[in-house]
């Protein structure tokens, strides 16, 4: 059985802080003196009597998680390593006395325990109380010696019906007649009949106008043909049919080592494996190779089922008689075949003395198995465990002599071709190209149809090993050159077990590259660092790339992908590490030439050392080409490519003014990093809002009934509905902007500089004011110049009862704000066009949460702006 464990951190702290400033001041106040309180009357039952259980077992919960909270920084560091030796130590497995062993902690039995139960003991230790224990249990498949079983003995778990034997076969000639069985007479001419007579104990038919006949004992051919000359000779002019009836069972004894020794009643025809499978089969003590079948006081026969199952022989499996006594003797002596092998098993050993014959029961060796590299583990005299080297290829080898308890071991040869080529990566068919000799890298990539699209050309990685250490070795080749020059020295001549891998343009080469980058750092040694070298800034693939011998810095940017669009080709920054004992690891920065280097000076083109590292710089004032969008009533809508610096006035000018309908006071500009400052922000509004909730939620649960605000439920309805408003509201990112004097004043303060991304929207001229919030009926209604804001909150219904009137405040159509002078709006002129007048919440209603003012001021803003943006 083996066991996954994963131990979670304990809560997230933040959601609990407050709760354990106020577990700190309950065990400041007990303490300190305090007044004695009188007992509650019984009529004033504590709110924790009319919790429901699930209420208690929350507040129980919150109640164990402070002691989270308590830890100092050390406690954690110490917890944390803990976990991460554990989960290292994944999966675990019991061990021969049922425990489970974890890192750090005794033993704990687990042995006869479900996964539910186990994890339960787990989590009830004193070590991992702090801790969340997921425990699953893993299936185990045997592998190895620890999956051998013994051979033949899986014969007899199918179901014995299926091998028992049926009346309607044949007899066989040799069948001897007894008492019980029914032979079928059928007699042919004037006045016969059909006839089934039963031998009697004396061994007797009666046959009818004939008399009794004896046939006990007599083969059933003998019987047949004694029955049709009594018939001839006896009644002229008729013939006799003679068949085998209904068979007679017959009693037979299983001893030994068989499942279900005893008495069995089984057919006549029944053999030893019938009668054995009626017993349930042989135990994996007894022998299969030495069943005795007892009759009387002789051995009459003995049964190798290795030879029905191996050859097909059934010869020794005879049939039984009355009386007779099957015995299942001890198993004998046993070796064990494991690995390459056709059957691998434990095999009973009879005649077999040998390697050789102990290979032939197990089938023989399979086709990837090294019969040079054999072993035979054994137990000596002095009872200590020893290997022999076996060498199956010689005759010596196979004619090693087998004691009991062997265990032949045959390897598979190595996976690994010798004297292949591999080509992976981004190619076409990914393959293996025998060596030969002079094989070069055009001989494995002839042409371009080898590879997938957007392959790199000019960056084909080569990993080699050494033949003498296996030391792990990259250099790479440009593929184009090759191609153009196969005789050139870019044409790089190949070793067997070579790999070759191309790269794809536009994907990353971390992944490809970082088991070589491996191989390299763990064959660093002192004098010797890792063959790694990195290029980051303005190429197609920055990282960490192998170091070639006689690498220069072209030949990183070419392992790099080539320089990008944005690169500045006037020159590099390479920083070199040294090592000194005294001075440790210094790191020096130096600029390269990069269009010397591009332009193939060598003296530019500097020889790289480990751990260089090259930044390719970014052209000054580089960016991609930004756009903004005019939308609405301007003459020519759609998006434009800005410059750097250009301001709104200018790209209006562009999109030929404004048309005659235009709203410019109700212009809508929206930018891409407000949006995301939107995002952030109602993020944290909504998170606090979430604690104030959960705070207020507990305070409710603690207060004595009758000690708190009737209106505490209904805060805490509307809070959870504020929250979900909060949390559906999508960001908009608008600015602010008066349009009309951007265009008017051009570099004024209005006119704003452009980034990629901006959107302006003129909407048509607006006609009507909406009202929204805290009022009967939210709607919108024709503009008209002699009302104020409170006029249109009345023809709105009025305000309702949580309405807060005195900070009613007019969302302006460009997305100003405009706030009541002393609490409300008291002139006419105060509203405009397309303005949206905003009755909140009162807030002060629902005292547990103060922050809700801000909330819902949030959401009808949010709900304004959206509404203008939907409207293009």
């Amino acid at each position: 059985m083996v066991l996954d464990i994963w131990i979670r951190d304990p809560e997230d702290q933040d959601r609990y802080s407050e709760l354990a400033a106020e577990r700190r001041e309950e065990r400041r106040q007990a303490t300190t003196p305090s007044v004695v309180q009188p007992p509650a009357s019984a009529g004033a039952a504590s709110a924790g009597a009319r919790r429901t259980p699930e209420e208690r077992r929350r507040e129980a919960r919150d109640r164990e998680r402070l002691f989270d909270l308590e830890r100092s920084p050390s406690q954690i560091e110490r917890l944390e390593k803990f976990r991460t030796r554990v989960l290292d130590a994944n999966p675990l497995r019991l061990d021969e006395t049922g425990a489970l062993r974890i890192p750090g902690i005794a033993e704990i039995p687990l042995a006869g325990l479900t996964e539910d139960q186990a994890t339960k003991r787990l989590a009830s230790d004193p070590a991992l109380r702090d801790f969340r224990v997921l425990l699953t249990l893993l299936p185990l498949k045997p592998q190895g010696l620890d999956a051998l079983e013994r051979f033949g003995y899986d014969l007899f778990s199918s179901q014995a019906s299926t091998f028992a034997p049926v009346t309607d076969l044949p007899v066989p000639s040799d069948y001897r007649v007894g008492p019980g069985d029914v032979l079928e007479v059928q007699l042919l001419g004037g006045g016969g009949g059909s006839y089934s007579l039963e031998v009697t104990r004396s061994g007797e038919v009666t046959i009818p106008d004939i008399g009794p006949v004896a046939v006990g004992g007599m083969r059933f051919e003998d019987v047949r043909r004694t029955i049709e000359a009594a018939v001839s000779r006896q009644l002229i002019g008729m013939q006799a049919v003679v068949s085998m009836g209904e068979l007679r069972t017959i009693q037979v004894f299983i001893a030994g080592e068989a499942e279900q020794p005893g008495a069995y009643t089984v057919s006549a025809l029944s053999t030893i494996t019938s009668a054995l499978f009626s017993a349930g089969g042989v135990k994996e003590i007894g022998s299969l190779r030495k069943i005795q079948l007892r009759r009387g006081a002789d051995v009459v026969a003995t049964l190798d089922i290795y030879n029905l199952l191996l050859r097909g022989d059934a010869r020794s499996d005879v049939r039984l008689l009355p009386g007779d006594v099957i015995l299942v003797p001890p198993i004998g002596a046993t070796a064990s075949v494991v690995g390459e092998v056709h059957r691998p098993a434990i095999y009973e050993l009879k005649s077999e003395s040998t390697v050789g014959e102990l290979l032939a029961l197990a089938g023989g060796a399979t086709a990837e198995a090294d019969p040079r590299t054999a072993s035979l583990e054994r137990i000596e005299g002095n009872r200590e465990r020893v290997l022999v080297n076996v060498d199956l290829a010689s005759s010596a080898g196979r004619g090693q002599a087998l004691r009991s308890g062997d265990i032949l071991r045959i390897q598979a040869v190595p996976p690994t071709v010798v004297n292949a080529i591999t080509v992976t990566g981004h190619v076409q068919r990914p393959t293996m190209f025998a060596y030969r000799t002079g094989m070069r890298v055009t001989d494995v990539i002839p042409g371009i149809n080898e590879l997938r699209p957007n392959a790199d050309l000019h960056y084909v990685a080569i990993r080699r090993e050494s033949p003498t250490d296996r030391a792990v070795s990259v250099v790479s080749v440009d593929l184009a050159a090759a191609w153009r020059d196969p005789a050139s020295d870019a044409n790089l001549p190949l070793r067997p077990r070579d790999q070759v891998l191309v790269f794809d343009l536009e994907g990353g080469r971390d992944r490809a590259l970082q088991p070589w980058l491996a191989d390299l750092r763990r064959q660093a040694v002192r004098g010797r660092p890792a063959q790694v070298v990195s290029i980051e800034g303005q190429v197609r693939t920055p990282g960490d790339y192998p170091l070639e011998p006689g690498m220069t810095v072209a030949d990183l940017i070419r392992a790099g992908g080539g320089l990008g669009e944005s690169a500045y080709g006037g020159e590099a920054e390479i920083t070199r590490y040294e090592l000194s004992d005294a001075d440790g690891r210094r790191g020096r920065t130096t600029t390269v030439d990069l269009a010397r280097v591009l332009d193939g000076d060598p003296a530019a083109n500097i020889e790289l050392r480990p751990y260089d590292f090259i930044v390719v710089k970014n052209l000054p004032n580089w960016a991609e080409q930004a756009t903004v969008t005019l939308k609405g009533e301007v003459r020519f809508p759609g998006s434009y490519p800005i410059v750097r610096g250009e301001r709104l006035s200018s790209v209006v000018a562009r999109a030929g003014g404004f048309t005659d309908m235009a709203f410019v006071e109700g212009s809508v500009f929206t930018r891409v990093e407000l949006r995301e400052r939107e995002r952030r922000q109602l993020e944290a509004f909504a998170d606090r809002l979430q604690r104030d909730i959960s705070l207020a939620s507990l305070a409710a649960m603690q207060r004595p009934q009758g000690g708190g605000s009737q209106t505490a439920p209904d805060a805490l309805l509307i809070g959870e509905s504020l929250l979900n408003l909060l949390r559906d509201s999508r960001p908009v990112g608008r600015l602010v902007i008066d349009l009309g004097s951007a265009v008017k004043k051009p570099l004024g303060p209005q006119d704003v500089v452009l980034k990629d991304g901006d959107e302006i929207m003129v909407p048509e001229r607006a006609q009507q004011v909406t009202v929204l919030g805290e009022v009967q009926v939210g709607t919108s209604h024709m503009y008209d110049p002699r009302i104020g804001a409170e006029e249109y909150v009345a023809m709105s219904g009025g305000a309702t009862q949580k309405a807060d009137r005195r900070r009613t405040f007019i969302v302006r159509a460009n997305g100003s704000v405009a706030s009541g002078r002393s609490g409300w709006f008291r002139h006419a002129d105060e509203v405009r066009p397309g303005d949206t007048i905003v009755v909140p919440l009162n807030a002060e209603r629902v005292p547990p949460l103060p922050l809700w003012t801000a909330v819902t001021t949030i959401i009808y803003n949010l709900a304004v702006a959206t509404a203008a943006v939907n409207s293009f």
